[in-house]
C-alpha cells in the first residue's frame, strides 16, 4: 500500500516508485491518495476521505507513529526504507488462506478457503484500482509538475468479518462500478486479513 497525495511534494519519488512494481505481476499494489493536503492550495482528483481514515486505522497496527506521506506499507508494516526496496517481497511462508477470483463480466466472485494455520476471524476489502494517469499540477507544493500514477485506488468496499472454518470456504461477490477506460486499465484487487489485527493474510488481482 502507498499512501500519498499530489499536494505533497515528497510524493512523486514515491509514485515512480509504485509505477515499477508493474513489472512484479505476483505483487498486489494499492496507492490510496488522501485528502487531508487538500485544503493547502491543490484537491488530488484521486483523494477520498475513506482513505484518510483507513490509513490512520492502519496506523495502529503497521508500526507508524503517525499518519505521514507517502508512506509505504507491505505486508501490512511501515517500511520507511521503501527507496532501497527493488522488490517488495522476495520470500515469504505459504499463506494460511486459498484464495481464487473468477469474473464473469462487471460480477467478480472470490472463494476464500481458510486453512488450518489461518486466523479464527477474517475480514477483506475490495478495491478496483486504475493504470496510467498523468495530472498536470497547477497550484500547491507540486504546481509546475506533471505527475503520473499506477494503481490509483478508484473504489474502495470493506467486507465485514466472519468466522473461519476449515470446512466451508466463504464466497465473495463484488459488482464493477461504472464503465472502464481503455486508456486506464482497471484491476479487481481483494485482500483478505485477519480480522483481529488488520494485516494481510493473502490477496489476488484480477484484470477487468
Amino acid at each position: 500500500e502507498l499512501y500519498t497525495s499530489e499536494g505533497c511534494n515528497s510524493c512523486p519519488p514515491a509514485d515512480r516508485w509504485m509505477s515499477r512494481l508493474k513489472a512484479e505481476p505476483h505483487i498486489v499494489a494499492l496507492a490510496f491518495h488522501v485528502d487531508y493536503w487538500d485544503r493547502l492550495g491543490w484537491k488530488d482528483r484521486f483523494s477520498s476521505a475513506a482513505f484518510t481514515d483507513r490509513q490512520a486505522t492502519q496506523q495502529a497496527v503497521n508500526g507508524a507513529r503517525f499518519s505521514y506521506t507517502p508512506q509505504v506499507v507491505v505486508d501490512g508494516r511501515d517500511r520507511k526504507d521503501w527507496p532501497s526496496l527493488t522488490t517488495p517481497i522476495t520470500e515469504r511462508a505459504t499463506a494460511p488462506v486459498e484464495l481464487a477470483l473468477a469474473r464473469d463480466g462487471d460480477h467478480v466472485t472470490a472463494t476464500v478457503a481458510a486453512g488450518s494455520k489461518a486466523p479464527k476471524r477474517l475480514a477483506a476489502y475490495w478495491a478496483v484500482t486504475e493504470q496510467d494517469h498523468v495530472s498536470a499540477v497547477k497550484a500547491g507544493e507540486n504546481e509546475g509538475a506533471t505527475l503520473h500514477h499506477d494503481f490509483v485506488v478508484r473504489d474502495y468496499r470493506p467486507v465485514a468479518a466472519w468466522t473461519t472454518s476449515t470446512e466451508a470456504p466463504r464466497t465473495l461477490s463484488f459488482e464493477l462500478p461504472g464503465t472502464g477506460d481503455p486508456a486506464h486499465p482497471r484491476q479487481v484487487n481483494l485482500v483478505v486479513v485477519d480480522a483481529e489485527t488488520g494485516r494481510p493474510v493473502q490477496a489476488l488481482k484480477i484484470g477487468c
